[in-house]
């Protein structure tokens, strides 16, 4: 049976599995195809839980901010799932991709409709759909992410988001294509924008666990209760996350982790255990599939030792 673990219980794991962690430091590599990025200090570490009890324990750099990248992906999900629905899934399906995110082969195959919204040409979808619904996206976006977090100095990082777009030609590509299939209805270099901004979030570990409580809470935001999504639109969310929140990674973190979690090639991930927490690592240095070396380490002894998960 799962254990009910006490916030200095908690406390201990993490302080126990930030030691053991240490020793991968250098064992993986900042992400470079984005310029900005790759100027981050690699040796910066982080964890943060926040619970459902509402406490909060931390360690190491958990309150620096960072770069989110396409943990970002979660929250416009959620924004467009909550207006559209199932008719969402009319445009990207469900299914893990089983290739790098932003990989263009699939697109042929499946005449435009990406395989899920994880991967960035789904995401890039799911950001055309946010474009229809709000006339300011990138301000609905910040609006969103802060009452998720509870922090209102959450901005984007213009540096980052410049850099992103300057660098930008492999979603141009992924964009015009599914366009062709009548799959995109905006125009490509606004989409593109408001895209480069939504990765560019700076948030900490702390701002990301707290703003994924609410899908640990069935949907509704434990802060003020406020409901988010249905508790099937929640469920719905946290099933994709589990099976395509982690690339061409996905199954192996599933089997490693077993929690529904999202991660970003900044270096964080943000991971819920439902009706309990939520739990974000950051660590700058990726594995070659593009995910957080010692943060999925860090997770995986997490879960082992509080013997819990979805499974």
């Amino acid at each position: 049976m799962p254990k009910n673990f006490e916030t200095a219980e908690y406390r201990k794991v993490i302080d126990r599995i930030y030691d053991e962690v240490l020793p991968f430091r250098g064992k993986g590599k900042v992400a470079d195809y984005i310029p900005a990025l790759s100027e981050v200090d690699p040796r910066q570490f982080g964890i943060a839980i926040e619970t459902l009890a509402g406490d909060t324990i931390l360690k190491g750099d958990a309150d620096t901010c960072f770069s989110i990248q396409s943990i970002s992906k979660i929250y416009t999900l959620a924004m467009v799932m909550s207006h559209l629905g199932e008719k969402l899934w009319r445009s990207v399906r469900t299914e893990p991709s089983g290739n790098p995110f932003n990989s263009l082969i699939q697109l042929e195959y499946e005449k435009g409709i990406p395989r899920n919204p994880f991967i960035n040409a789904g995401a890039l979808v799911v950001t055309d759909r946010l474009i229809d619904i709000y006339p300011h996206p990138k301000e609905a976006i910040l609006d969103f992410v802060r009452e998720l977090s509870g922090n209102e100095d959450i901005y984007y990082d213009s540096r980052v988001a410049k850099s992103e777009r300057e660098h930008a030609d492999r979603n141009m590509a992924l964009a015009y294509f599914i366009k062709s299939f009548g799959n995109i209805h905006n125009d490509v270099d606004t989409l593109i924008d408001v895209y480069c901004h939504q990765c560019s979030i700076a948030m900490s570990c702390v701002d990301l666990a707290r703003s994924v409580l609410f899908l640990a809470n069935r949907g509704v935001n434990p802060q003020d209760s406020k409901q988010i999504l249905t508790e099937s639109q929640a469920k719905r969310l946290g099933a994709v996350m589990s099976t395509c929140g982690f690339y061409d990674e996905s199954g192996d973190f599933a089997f490693r982790v077993g929690l529904p979690g999202k991660s970003g090639v900044g270096g964080g991930i943000v991971a819920y255990l439902p009706e309990k927490l939520a739990i974000s690592v950051w660590s700058p240095e990726l594995n070659p599939f593009g995910n957080s070396l010692m943060g999925i380490e860090a997770l995986e002894r997490f879960t082992t030792d509080i013997e819990s998960s979805i499974f």
